[in-house]
């Protein structure tokens, strides 16, 4: 049997979780009602329709049950007030209580009944009073997690080593692994503050551009390699991964040296 699949997410470049919509007609970027673990959730469509067999899924997706009317959408504005309040309170009572956590962010479900409180620490915490204080003034559930380095820059967000905002809380839905063989394929200095991100870690650039740098260093010859361009014999001093180019030397009969550049189309490895 086919379903109709569409991608919600619930924060900006949040993590996007699979719905059924085969009920009800939606469109890219629209704000929908859907039922989560959490109860009712609103969420953006972030994905266009797809069909899929329901056999594709471990368990049955749950059901997109609408668009969202402009007083949920009202209401979910009114909680990003709230969650600022919450949030603010927090910080002041983990203060009094001489707690070493950093509050990054809070977040209430649709109804209001629940908070999520993230917040990152260099050991563990006990929160217990801060709860029950919390609980006390809001009248609500309280739910505090711990949060990684990685994860406080995706909600956090901020400028990387590169000058533009840092991808993960740009546009990837999904913490990627990157790993030190992936900044040697790409040719990189293997100094620490080249290849790590704002948040400390590997950047996840790394891994998202690894799959073309891995398919392209194929096709280029190693470093030192004696190859046959245009005008000669020479040596391999340099591969630009981007431009598919190779910097040859050679070597004159005078002794003198000089570095040519060419596409690895037009060389021939000898």
């Amino acid at each position: 049997m086919q379903i109709k699949e569409v991608k919600v997410c619930f924060t900006p470049n949040g993590k996007e979780y699979s719905f059924d919509c085969s009920d009800v007609f939606v469109k890219y970027g629209e704000f929908v009602l859907v039922e989560t673990v959490r109860g009712m959730e609103i969420g953006t469509i972030c994905s266009k329709v797809t069909m899929k067999e329901d056999s594709d899924f471990n368990e049955p997706l749950k059901k997109v049950l609408r668009v969202a009317t402009e007083d949920e959408i009202k209401q979910k504005e009114q909680n990003k007030v709230k969650e600022e309040d919450i949030k603010l309170t927090c910080e002041k009572y983990a203060s009094k209580l001489k707690l070493d956590m950093k509050i990054v962010s809070a977040e209430l479900n649709f109804d209001a009944s629940k908070v999520i409180i993230s917040f990152t620490a260099d050991s563990r915490v006990d929160f217990r009073e801060l709860v029950k204080q919390l609980a006390g003034k809001y009248k609500i559930r309280i739910e505090l997690r711990q949060l990684d380095v990685r994860e406080e820059t995706k909600v956090l967000g901020g400028l990387g080593p590169c000058g533009r905002e840092c991808c993960c809380s740009k546009f990837l839905s999904e913490a990627t692994h990157s790993s030190i063989k992936m900044a040697k394929t790409q040719g990189l200095s293997l100094n620490p503050t080249s290849i790590s991100g704002l948040c400390g870690k590997l950047k996840c650039c790394l891994a998202y551009e690894n799959e073309y740098y891995s398919e392209i260093s194929k096709i280029m010859p190693k470093l030192n390699t004696e190859v046959v361009t245009p005008d000669g014999k020479g040596l391999v001093v340099y591969n630009n991964l981007l431009k598919q180019e190779v910097s040859v030397k050679f070597i004159n009969q005078d002794g003198s040296q000089n570095i040519k550049d060419y596409s690895v189309k037009d060389i021939k490895i000898q």
